[in-house]
């Protein structure tokens, strides 16, 4: 599903952002500081009812595009919407939908498995193919280094570090690194910056949907806590795209300060 036809009357846009997993946790998070930095931004996420919601109260900086992240169409829609909303090409995604799966290997249900790679991983990059796509073409419009262009891929401390507790998830993260660093050198020296973003547990909707039971996160609270939240994620977001174009951070770790491991 598309966003609304209206198109935005501003047309001076710092940037024009697409950011997926934006109705909640750490995408909700970035999708809000983009804003209320003046920037538009696609939101995208599987329920309409929420981006619809996020349209009323962000207004006109904000357009929503529900559906499946890792649906061909509608990543297509996400950057139609950009140009029709926004007047140009998106010069940032933020490549954050994903789905979570507790568990070490002899115990997590892989009877989900497929779906955990099926968004974490082949849906991820065939977005990063298309931003890479777009955003090489959209250099003729807006040059390097007069202007930056980032993706940003939110990948995770599991996929840095194996965990036995989340191992199965993790060997998508590991995956998905792989791919944003193999984009970042093949991209990187044309002008556009991939940047790798790794948190360590941000307490969001995330634990519920990968099944972590009460018990684990309370032992995360007393072990790590404070925990980070999604605004901390979105900081961290924010502080690697406002860089000058020349300036690249390619990898940011961000844990809670007491989080020893992974």
């Amino acid at each position: 599903m598309e966003g609304s036809g209206r198109v935005a009357e501003r047309k001076d846009w710092p940037r024009v952002a697409i950011v997926t997993g934006a109705s909640s946790g750490i995408g909700e998070a970035v999708a809000r500081r983009l804003v209320a930095e003046g920037c538009a931004v696609v939101g995208n996420a599987r329920g309409a009812d929420r981006l619809d919601a996020l349209e009323r109260e962000l207004g006109p900086a904000f357009a929503g595009v529900a559906g499946d992240a890792a649906d061909g169409a509608v990543q297509e829609a996400l950057f139609a919407t950009a140009r029709a909303r926004f007047g140009r090409e998106a010069d940032l995604v933020v490549v954050n939908a994903g789905r979570g799966l507790g568990g070490a290997v002899s115990a997590a249900d892989l009877s989900r498995f497929e779906e955990v790679v099926r968004t974490n991983l082949v849906g991820a990059t065939a977005l990063l193919q298309r931003a890479a796509q777009r955003m090489l073409a959209g250099l003729a419009e807006r040059p390097y280094p007069v202007h930056a262009a980032d993706i940003v891929v939110l990948g995770s401390v599991a996929g840095r570090n194996v965990s036995p507790f989340s191992a199965v998830y993790g060997s998508t993260k590991f995956a998905i690194h792989a791919v944003a660093e193999g984009l970042r050198r093949e991209i990187g020296p044309k002008g556009i910056r991939v940047t790798l973003v790794e948190p360590g547990i941000v307490l969001t909707g995330f634990q519920a949907v990968a099944e972590y039971t009460d018990a684990q996160v309370e032992g995360f609270r007393r072990n790590f806590g404070p925990l980070l939240a999604g605004e901390d994620v979105a900081r961290a977001v924010s502080f690697v795209v406002s860089q000058p174009p020349h300036v690249h951070l390619a990898e940011i770790v961000v844990r809670p300060t007491r989080q020893d491991y992974p």
